[in-house]
């Protein structure tokens, strides 16, 4: 079996290569860099819990960054919002008590629920995990000071040039070009890379110091000394400071930067307190998205694929979304053969959910800086919603609603062509990620849902009363001899599993989970048919002959 072609060593790639390994396909890295860390205090990635999931799943050690028990959104000198982080069960859901209407007195802000927090973690932590984590796994070959010089490929395979200390022809199944903003690969590829350059600028310091919120993070908007600040804890002490940059290609000297620390500081304690200043920089955040992530054989993914970054939405983040989306559809095309659409499927999906994050944001920029009307953002972000701009703007950083919430994908080709006739209404849309509820294996052991994905398709079935009795009773009682057999026939591996409850579901319902956790049907009882008809939509249908990219994307510099 050919090697499926990483070009490119940073979290996404190295994520992807732990991913494909996991579905037992031999992977090749390809690092144009030496490996060695680029120690950054100031770079940081923030990860919500379903990123963090992938990454546990994946048995990358999550150790270095910090978990926040708080979030406060502050304007002027008053509080306008209050969130305290909890278990993950905590999460509320469309509609809660976050929704804050503009203009809600600063003394009417209580303390609200905001479920699970964001692991905000340095940059080069993150990727020395995904080394550690590379380390042990033998189907991954890592090899650097490898820069892709020339791309071809044809029906069955994808070829490739290196130039370097290792330069030579790589030939494999596949190639994944997760090689960041400037990607060789798209360039190969001839796709184009539109969008907007410097949509909003940053200054950021990273300071060891004491602030009053001891490990909660502060969006500030509208500061004594003007402009929008915000503050997020990292650990032993560590802070990372935001600060939007007015419009302009100023350069922000030293001097400028340690006057934002200083002000900022002295107007949260009273006085500039003690504080070591570790890392700065300039952050320039640009809207971008390849018209193609798909050519043949060849997929983009991470920043190769997508830049995105304005009102607190992550790339690093969007890219790990790319590695659950991708990694089990490779998986499914080495070991099962591949139909066009499921190979299709990862671009119809994933450029969909990104698109319409940027849109989002591109739409509620100009209402949110001043330089639009709010009305017009409120009804093209979010229509008939009261909420404000401070509300709107916590939830892009917090990861909730239009401009940070998971995708939905609600018209992805992986569902059947219509709704089968067994379908029930359960607490989860179609396409929408499942429920993390606890579920039990047919050898009686016992996990979260989310412990599950990343591997076969999953039917579960709500049995209410199985979590007491003995797995002799269960196994062989009610309606699962009938659902393990229709389990067993269906054209793609499935695990079978039992959930005591699921939010909003009846007894006997029946749900099919995809590898990354979306929903795709809720079925009532068993029904082999139905069920047949899903995991046949999952897997993109009969398998074809793959067709080779036309040879003016598909190859260049030969």
């Amino acid at each position: 079996m050919d090697p499926v072609i990483v070009v490119g060593a940073g979290p996404v790639g190295l994520a992807l290569a732990l991913g494909l390994a996991r579905h037992e396909l031999p992977v090749v890295v390809l690092d144009e860099g030496t490996g060695a860390e680029e120690r950054r205090a100031a770079r940081t990635v923030l990860l919500r819990p379903d990123t963090v999931a992938l990454l546990a799943r994946l048995g990358c050690p999550l150790e270095g960054g910090a978990r926040w028990s708080g979030w406060r959104t502050l304007r002027r000198r008053g509080e306008v919002c209050r969130l305290s982080f909890g278990e993950e069960d905590e999460t509320p859901g469309p509609g809660a008590a976050h929704d804050r209407p503009e203009g809600t007195d600063d003394d009417e802000a209580g303390v609200e629920p905001a479920g699970p927090s964001p692991l905000h973690i340095p940059q080069h932590v993150l990727t020395r995990s995904l080394r550690v984590a590379l380390a042990g796994q033998p189907l991954v070959q890592l090899v650097q000071g490898s820069r892709v010089d020339s791309l071809e490929q044809d029906a069955d395979s994808v070829t490739i040039r290196t130039r370097g200390d290792n330069g030579t022809w790589w030939r494999g199944s596949y190639l994944v070009g997760c090689d960041g903003a400037r990607s060789n690969v798209r360039k190969l590829l001839g796709v184009r890379f539109p969008g907007r350059t410097a949509v909003e600028r940053h200054a950021v310091a990273a300071l060891r110091c004491e602030l009053p919120w001891p490990g909660e993070g502060v969006l500030h908007r509208s500061p004594p000394h003007g402009g929008e600040v915000t503050a997020r804890p990292l650990p032993d002490g560590v802070w990372r400071l935001d600060w939007l940059l007015p419009p302009g290609r100023d350069l922000v000297t030293p001097d400028a930067l340690i006057t934002r620390v200083r002000d900022s500081l002295e107007g949260w304690c009273g006085d500039v307190p003690p504080y070591e200043l570790l890392d700065t920089g300039v952050h320039a955040v640009h809207h971008r998205l390849a018209r193609r992530w798909r050519v043949g054989r060849a997929f983009l993914a991470g920043d190769a694929a997508h830049l995105l970054g304005a009102l607190g939405t992550q790339g690093v983040e969007e890219g790990l979304r790319d590695v659950d989306n991708l990694s089990w559809k490779l998986g499914v095309a080495q070991h099962h053969g591949a139909s066009e659409v499921l190979l299709d499927s990862y671009q119809a999906e994933r450029r969909t959910a990104v698109g319409r994050r940027l849109r989002a944001a591109d739409q509620a920029l100009p209402g949110l800086r001043g330089s639009g009307g709010w009305r017009v953002v409120r009804r093209a972000v979010v229509p008939g919603s009261g909420r404000g701009r401070d509300a709107l703007l916590t939830d892009g950083h917090l990861g909730r609603g239009p401009l940070g919430a998971p995708p939905v994908h609600a018209r992805t080709p992986l569902m059947p062509a219509s709704a089968p006739e067994g379908s029930v209404a359960v607490g989860t849309a179609v396409g929408a990620t499942a429920a993390d509820v606890p579920v039990t294996a047919p050898d009686g052991s016992a996990a979260r849902l989310t412990d599950r994905l990343g591997g076969d398709l999953l039917v579960v079935l709500v049995a209410p009363g199985t979590g007491v009795w003995e797995r002799r009773h269960w196994l062989g009682a009610g309606l699962m001899p009938r659902l393990a057999a229709a389990v067993a026939a269906l054209p793609v591996r499935a695990e079978l599993l039992v959930a005591e409850g699921y939010p909003g579901a009846a007894a006997h319902t029946v749900l099919v989970v995809r590898p990354d956790g979306y929903l795709v049907a809720a079925l009532s009882g068993v029904r082999p048919d139905e069920l047949y008809a899903c995991a046949d939509a999952v897997r993109g249908g009969a398998v074809t002959v793959p067709v080779a990219a036309p040879p003016s994307e598909a190859t260049a510099n030969r």
